[in-house]
């Protein structure tokens, strides 16, 4: 019977989708579950939530996708710019009398007060305040092109437990243009943090500068490969960006002969380690999955402050040894290759080390950083580092691509380890990330593990965390995507490779409504995506005023955001 209730809502869905002078969108809804934390949209072997790109064929028209606190899942409002009253955004429960919202009075991101059972109808009669944004297309920053996320270890063995149909449902609602369209991913060479066990090539025989017995790769990384093979004949992907980091070299190489704790490489084994990274590259390749980019290594700091409290592979650099077997080694070993159309990534670690550890690395070898096509930041302590930092690294390094290539939550001590599942507060501290990282020059966002179990795993270390997809790895009958999914999506579902980011503006900032942010871009096409996020408990009116197309307000949902489309 649900089964014929979900036909039942495709069909209308697809048939309210001809409405609005846009092209006709077919949209699968979000089977809705409430969980202890929020909802998740549950998919399972035959039936999983999708939307088609929205196409604008009409330059007075606009779409709005909405997901919001109380249940919306890129739901779909269309609108005509010429009129002069506000464009609703109607939430799931906003019609329901009976239905109840929790309120928190939010100052700065902290909950101060929490009120409960505060009848929705309250808000409806509330007085809506109005927050005016200016969008200038003539000011135009950073391209955008690169979204995507980790295949892991973990990932790989989970995927691997899943009936096909289900796995093609992981591929196709990451990666196809109905899903959220990510065109990247994120590997490691070796092991990671996220495998069954540490592990790296070339293991044995010991001391074998030569790595004579890196001749193919392993089983591990063949089983990536038929993976993802599959995964880009399931979402009609011609090209995947691949970007590889090691962890650790295998331990032989390393000061302390252990996988973790304080120890850096070698360095008679300098020219090795550059070496075992062009081989990884010429089999990966030899097997037609070539790599796009690679970084000068995971976390380099694990290894020299972070073996505190790091417990999985890591190896230790500091910027001065780095930037000598970069520009001595690394980089003329790739320069000199065939893999030369290969990027170079350097940092690959935490924003409180920008933009002073390429300084170091330039005091050390002053030719190092031509090596580096792009900056790779982890984002993992961002709340509390303001990116001013990272807007002195963009200043003084303009000409280089500047990605986050990691992220999750649940990895503090004062978070829950693992996944909250549906929770949508988790969904607001990406949903904030992204559009602070954009806002600062970033080219792109590749998160971290796809997919995790209903633990947050599994590995060898029992680290726990979140991602936006968590299967159900006992029945293996089901996934259930989270509010993290649907943030990330809002901005890599619709922005296609080459968007630009434009000047927005909210007037008044100082004012005392601190809880809307927006950040625009102009897509290939000419038409412009609005992000906007309204984080308070109440409905907002977005009085929008483009430099071109005029004036046009939205009337927004509490705790919801948006990505808002027109010519």
């Amino acid at each position: 019977m649900k089964e014929i209730w979900l036909c039942f809502l495709f069909a209308v869905a697809a048939i309210c989708a001809q409405q609005g002078g846009v092209a006709a969108l077919t949209q699968v809804p979000c089977d809705l579950r409430e969980t202890p934390h929020g909802s998740v949209c549950v998919c399972n072997s035959t039936y999983c939530d999708y939307l088609e790109q929205p196409e604008l064929n009409d330059a007075s028209k606009v779409v709005v996708i909405s997901s919001s606190k109380d249940g919306l899942r890129f739901k779909v409002t269309t609108g005509d710019l010429s009129i002069k009253t506000p464009l609703v955004v109607e939430d799931k429960q906003s019609t329901d009398e009976n239905f109840h919202a929790e309120a928190i009075v939010v100052d700065q991101h902290r909950a101060w007060l929490n009120l409960a059972s505060i009848p929705q109808r309250l808000f409806i009669n509330a007085s809506v305040k109005t927050v005016k944004v200016s969008i200038q297309r003539e000011l135009r920053y950073q391209n955008v092109s690169i979204f995507g996320g980790a295949f892991t270890g973990t990932v790989s063995y989970l995927i691997q437990q899943l009936p096909p149909d289900l796995q093609d449902h992981v591929y196709k609602s990451y990666f196809h243009r109905d899903g959220i369209a990510y065109n990247s991913i994120r590997m490691s060479i070796g092991g990671s943090d996220f495998d069954m066990e540490p592990w790296a090539y070339n293991e044995l025989p010991r001391n074998d500068a030569s790595l004579s017995n890196f001749t193919q790769l392993d089983p591990r990384d063949l089983q990536k490969i038929e993976q993802l093979k599959r995964l880009k004949r399931v979402a009609q992907l011609e090209k995947l960006k691949i970007m590889a980091a090691a962890w650790s070299a295998p331990p032989w190489m390393k000061t302390n002969d252990r996988w973790t704790g304080f120890g850096q490489l070698k360095t008679e084994y300098y020219q090795t380690w550059a070496l075992y990274h062009l081989k990884f590259l010429e089999l990966m390749q030899s097997k037609n999955m070539p790599i796009w980019a690679i970084s000068t290594g995971n976390e380099p700091l694990n290894g020299v402050i972070g073996f505190f409290f790091v417990h999985f592979m890591s190896m230790g650099w500091t910027p001065w040894q780095q930037a000598i077997w970069l520009s001595d080694h690394l980089g003329p070993t790739i320069r000199n290759s065939t893999q030369r159309p290969v990027l170079i990534f350097g940092n690959d670690d935490q924003r409180y080390t920008f933009p002073s550890w390429f300084r170091k690395m330039r005091s050390s070898r002053s030719s190092a950083l031509s090596y580096l096509d792009g900056l790779a930041v982890h984002w993992y302590w961002d709340e509390l580092v303001g990116p001013q930092l990272i807007d002195q690294a963009h200043q003084e390094m303009p000409n280089k691509l500047l990605l986050n290539t990691e992220s999750c939550l649940g990895d503090k001590p004062w978070q829950t380890h693992g996944p909250e599942l549906g929770s949508w507060q988790r969904g607001e501290n990406y949903m904030r990330a992204y559009i602070q990282d954009f806002q600062h020059s970033f080219n792109g966002w590749l998160d971290w593990n796809l997919v995790l179990d209903e633990q947050g795993g599994p590995n060898y270390v029992n680290n726990f965390v979140d991602a936006p997809i968590i299967v159900n790895a006992t029945s293996r009958s089901a996934m259930y995507k989270q509010p993290i999914y649907y943030a990330i999506g809002h901005f890599s579902k619709f922005l296609p490779a080459q968007s630009v980011r434009i000047e927005t503006r909210i007037e008044g900032e100082n004012n005392s409504f601190t809880q809307l942010s927006v950040v625009g871009f102009q897509r290939t096409d000419g038409s412009v995506a609005l992000i906007v996020y309204n984080g308070q408990n109440l409905p907002v009116d977005v009085a929008l005023n483009d430099s071109q197309s005029g004036a046009f307000t939205l009337r927004l949902p509490p705790r919801s955001w948006h990505t808002v489309l027109y010519k």
